[in-house]
């Protein structure tokens, strides 16, 4: 068993030293797009977040290339981040993100469809470099429809100020399509919520991205309080979990559309969402067919060819139900072709989960929270054909498959610290605990548990 268990004292340093010399200047205005003096760049976000993972042991008859490692393992991961935003007109906002990824994910994050820690750069792009990168560049256009405005706090690619309830915007630039789409207010992000990839995304979603979760593209949307519609097109990875992507939407690009409901009588979101990937795919069944008849073990990666498709749908619903919102329920299904290779995301073709947060205002504790979820995942038929062939994709690869759902549990309690004089300086302390039957979709394998400590610093 690895046992990393170093804690990055100097990812931490840096990231407090940045938050004393930017807080000099950094003044939160009232409007970002009304005050002229307002007009500079600032610091909208920074953190810093440490999670050190254990995995259990695991029955394990037989391995393949991708299975979780059957003696468990630990390791640890960090992410510093900083976020920055500019605003200069009304209606252009701009905005330059820098993160750094260091660390590993338990098992090399590989076997699991619902990989269990967010946090991690997937596996498959050999020699990334663990540097700064940039996360995001884009711009932000603003058209303001009807003279209705509504006060938006600073936060991590959001200037203060105020903004048009009912507006047109559009976003074109580099950014993660998951900033825009199948949001959630009580799973969506894996810092500071669910850490499990199948529950702050909709797993069988598998949305345009590089092996670190970025693209390029545009995104345009129609936002009112009651309702909205967004539609994103986005630049695919050349092959599949790749870092590269493809140069020319004519040749691949993913699509999302969504629409929003948000009736103010019952406080229910609603989330309906579709998508299309057109990108250099592999056909499960035809490399089963041409594998078979060549007496070779099928390699999807070997059948690629351009123009291939991949469509499917998700549901995505939030229920508020006390103080504030802050206690509250969400759900989601997710459904894909599942005929082409998973490409981008996650090998997941099947997906249903649900859970709750609760705050801690009912033990006298207001700032902590607790959630617990569980999900559900599945694979098409012809993809687990290709798996029980002894076949492999980028997470998944037994060498056989007894099939049967992976089924996921997870419970977390976030404890939070606010610092009384600087309260936008907040520290959390998350235990975190999974349990998973069947991983990797086996029935032969399993179950396993993981447990985690995430501390995370956040301005």
């Amino acid at each position: 068993m690895k046992k990393k268990t170093t804690f990055g004292l100097f990812g931490l340093a840096a990231f407090l030293g940045y938050i004393v010399v930017m807080r000099a200047d950094a003044q939160e205005p009232n409007s970002p797009t009304h005050d002229s003096q307002n007009r500079w760049p600032m610091l909208v976000g920074a953190q810093y977040t440490y999670v050190l993972q254990d995995q259990s042991s695991l029955r394990s008859p037989y391995e393949g290339p991708l299975s979780l490692d059957e003696q468990g393992d630990r390791q640890p991961s960090h992410t510093i981040g900083f976020y920055t935003g500019w605003a200069p007109t009304d209606w252009t906002q701009l905005y330059f993100d820098t993160e750094k990824f260091m660390g590993a994910g338990v098992s090399g994050a590989t076997g699991l469809g619902g990989l269990t820690n967010g946090d991690v750069v997937r596996e498959g792009a050999s020699g990334l470099k663990k540097t700064f990168y940039i996360a995001r560049l884009y711009a932000r256009f603003i058209v303001p429809i009807g003279g209705e405005t509504a006060s938006v706090e600073r936060a991590q690619d959001q200037l203060p100020g105020s903004e048009p309830t009912t507006r047109i915007e559009l976003k074109a630039g580099r950014f993660a399509v998951s900033d825009d789409f199948d949001r959630n207010r009580y799973a969506s992000s894996t810092r500071t919520e669910f850490m499990n990839w199948s529950l702050w995304d909709n797993p069988a979603w598998d949305y345009a991205a590089n092996t670190r979760g970025y693209t390029d593209g545009a995104t345009i949307g129609y936002v009112s309080p009651t309702w909205s519609l967004r539609y994103g097109i986005y630049r695919m990875p050349e092959i599949a979990n790749g870092q590269t992507l493809e140069s020319s939407f004519r040749v691949a690009r993913g699509e999302n559309i969504e629409l929003t409901l948000a009736p103010r009588s019952i406080h229910t979101i609603v989330r309906l969402l579709a998508y299309r990937n057109t990108a250099n795919m592999g056909d499960y069944r035809e490399e089963l067919s041409i594998s078979a008849n060549g007496g070779i073990t099928p390699n999807i990666v070997a059948n690629d060819r351009q123009g291939r498709r991949k469509t499917g749908f998700g549901i995505n619903v939030e229920q508020p139900i006390a103080d504030d919102g802050e206690t509250g329920a969400f759900a989601r299904i997710g459904s894909n072709d599942g005929n082409t290779e998973s490409f981008a995301f996650t090998e997941v073709d099947r997906h249903v989960s649900a859970g709750a947060q609760l705050s801690g205002a009912h033990w006298h504790r207001a700032e902590d929270r607790m959630g617990f979820a569980v999900a559900i995942n599945g694979l098409s038929s012809p993809h687990r054909d290709y798996l029980r062939a002894g076949g492999s994709g980028f997470l998944l690869g037994d060498g056989a498959l007894n099939y049967a759902t992976e089924n996921i549990a997870e419970l977390y309690y976030r404890l939070q610290y606010v610092w009384s004089r600087v309260p936008s300086v907040r520290l959390q302390l998350s235990p975190d605990f999974q349990y998973i039957r069947h991983p990797g979709y086996n029935q032969d394998r399993g179950p396993v548990h993981f447990w985690a400590v995430r501390l995370h610093l956040e301005y």
